[in-house]
């Protein structure tokens, strides 16, 4: 059965998943508003640039494809870091989970009666329903995390350069 305290603190986790959730959606909206003012104030330094090569500003068209890939390589690197720790994570509950089926099953083969039998299965099964929805909460915090720090590197290079084009 599920205990009050973790009740509690899924129910905490569950708030904060909704604001995770919530500021990367908004990340999401800024970062794509920024990149369109960006690509708008590049492209016209790419049409002054065609226009006069001599005067053209070499050091921001250099940045166009330096920035995107620094800020990819952070966002991918992120995207693996968070998501190994998932992957860890999973591994670890599953062989815990083995650990909880095979006590269960010495309890139910081992149980002197048909009544205590069942009683154990259902322990067991009810145990295994609570371990699953708190083990879905973790990752979906996990994912929720992943997503948000993956996106931040791209995002703040987005607004920055948004906010340093609009000079």
């Amino acid at each position: 059965m599920t205990s009050p305290r973790s009740m509690t603190r899924d129910g905490k986790r569950m708030a904060r998943n909704a604001r995770t959730a919530l500021t990367t959606a908004s990340d999401s909206q800024d970062m794509l508003t920024a990149s369109s003012d960006v690509i708008a104030a590049r492209m016209e330094i790419m049409a002054r640039a065609m226009a006069d090569p001599l005067r053209a500003d070499i050091g921001e068209l250099s940045l166009m494809g330096t920035e995107k890939l620094e800020a990819l390589s952070a966002s991918a690197a992120s995207l693996t870091g968070n998501m190994g720790t998932l992957a860890a994570r999973a591994s670890k509950s599953a062989l815990a989970e083995v650990d909880h089926a095979r006590r269960a099953a010495v309890a139910v083969s081992s149980a002197p009666t048909p009544a205590a039998a069942a009683t154990a299965q259902f322990n067991y099964a009810l145990g295994w329903w609570g371990r699953a929805a708190s083990q879905m909460m973790a990752f979906n915090s996990g994912l929720l995390k992943t997503q948000a720090e993956a996106l931040k590197p791209l995002h703040d290079k987005a607004t920055a350069n948004a906010r340093r084009l609009k000079r």
